[in-house]
């Protein structure tokens, strides 16, 4: 990537951010990249549950991609980190929902824990902004 092209982050205020030192999102052109983004609610809360932790998380994806001028449909590849495999059909779930018509390249993996047991799962985002 040439050094020259501008880049563009978009915060969503968790204190992960501050504290590993990471933006939520970044632009560089056209391209998108979102970090590994929990469904924690703003209060700092957790949702019950995997479908709705899951939906959180887009829903937070969503609005790191709309800060840098992107949207779901953008959405070229995503990946998808779960504590469970047993969570699977409630994350395609929640996943289809957002991204039934966009049919990115997915992968979803079982990793043995995230950063708080709290956390059933974690979703990245790549877009190709229009």
């Amino acid at each position: 990537m040439n050094p020259a092209t501008p880049r563009w982050r978009a915060s969503s205020g968790a204190r992960w951010e501050t504290q590993f030192g990471y933006s939520r999102a970044i632009r560089a052109g056209n391209l998108v990249w979102v970090s590994g983004t929990v469904g924690i609610n703003a209060d700092g809360s957790v949702p019950d549950g995997a479908y709705a932790q899951a939906k959180r998380s887009l829903e937070i994806i969503t609005a790191a991609l709309g800060e840098l001028e992107a949207t779901p449909a953008d959405v070229v590849r995503t990946r998808i980190f779960v504590t469970d495999i047993a969570f699977f059909d409630d994350v395609a779930r929640a996943h289809r929902e957002v991204f039934g018509d966009v049919l990115p390249a997915s992968t979803l993996v079982h990793v043995k824990a995230l950063v708080d047991p709290a956390y059933l799962l974690e979703i990245e985002a790549d877009a190709v902004a229009g």
